[in-house]
């Protein structure tokens, strides 16, 4: 076996002491194995690491850029080769969603419709319960039938343990959807085979759905849905440090980049202080640079 080859399955094992979800590890073992097919060769140093983030830069995106050299930086610090660690690349903070990835409540709302008018009860709930709670995709296999009757769900995953207590609404529409399916005890969300339905099972279908329901595909994913939760979250309680319990964060600072304003449009209606002289036959300023843009 090739030393190459050898450090990454020895990274791999690492990862999973470290108690690493499935999707981390094979994010991290996928960026590496990318780096080793770019430079193609036994031996490399801090230079190849170098030339390799410049062809990331010309060819990803920045935040993706930043998440592969993350998941380097890892690597290299755990076979203890710190010095080929390169430097992230600086992002600007983002102050909107751009429209294309956001998905609005009423976007939201029509995906849940369209879903039932479909047959797909399963989704329609799922998608509720994503968006009424903010838990992650993974972290559905905790809702339960206990849990349904205690009106909170335990999860416990990466290390942490957490409870977050599930709305009224969202719990009396899991209950019934329980009674309709005979689902006595146990996760409720589970495939026909019985086991708990995993991300690429919900990935599918709602990709799917978004054709049913004419929304770009590129806003209607299960992270998404997480996103508009605290977007939602926010504005009405103004709880920062509240909302990163519920998202079970550590750090505020996180939560504040799900805490973006929800449009350029939001913006632009924020910036409007009443600071710049008012210009005959405007009304709404922001309407009207709107529709210049458009």
């Amino acid at each position: 076996m090739d030393k190459k080859r050898e450090d990454m399955e020895r990274f791999e094992h690492y990862l999973r002491e470290q108690e690493k979800s499935k999707s981390t590890i094979e994010k991290y073992m996928r960026d590496v194995r990318r780096f080793f097919d770019f430079v193609d060769a036994e031996e490399y140093g801090r230079e190849q690491v170098i030339v390799y983030k410049q062809y990331l830069q010309e060819h990803y995106k920045l935040s993706s850029v930043n998440s592969m050299l993350i998941a380097l930086n890892g690597f290299f610090r755990y076979i203890g080769r710190p010095e080929y660690c390169v430097k992230t690349c600086r992002l600007q903070r983002q102050i909107f969603w751009p429209d294309e990835r956001m998905i609005s409540r009423d976007e939201y709302l029509h995906l849940i419709q369209t879903a039932k008018k479909n047959g797909q009860i399963r989704l329609s709930c799922i998608l509720q319960a994503i968006g009424s709670t903010g838990i992650r995709v993974s972290e559905l296999k905790f809702i339960t039938v206990e849990a349904l009757e205690q009106q909170v769900i335990r999860i416990q995953l990466k290390g942490k343990n957490r409870i977050v207590p599930l709305p009224s609404s969202l719990v009396l529409l899991l209950k019934n959807y329980c009674n309709k399916n005979k689902i006595k005890r146990g996760v409720v969300f589970v495939t026909r085979n019985g086991t708990p339905v995993d991300r690429r099972n919900i990935w599918a279908e709602m990709k799917s759905l978004c054709k049913a329901a004419g929304i770009r595909s590129s806003k209607v994913f299960p992270h998404n849905l997480r996103h508009m939760f605290a977007r939602s979250f926010y504005e009405k309680e103004k709880d920062l440090v509240r909302l990163a319990d519920f998202l079970g964060h550590n750090s505020v600072e996180t939560t504040r980049r799900y805490t973006v304003i929800s449009s350029m449009e939001a913006c632009l209606r924020q910036l409007e202080l009443g600071l710049v002289e008012k210009q005959k036959g405007s009304e709404n300023p922001v309407r009207d640079i709107m529709h210049i843009m458009s």
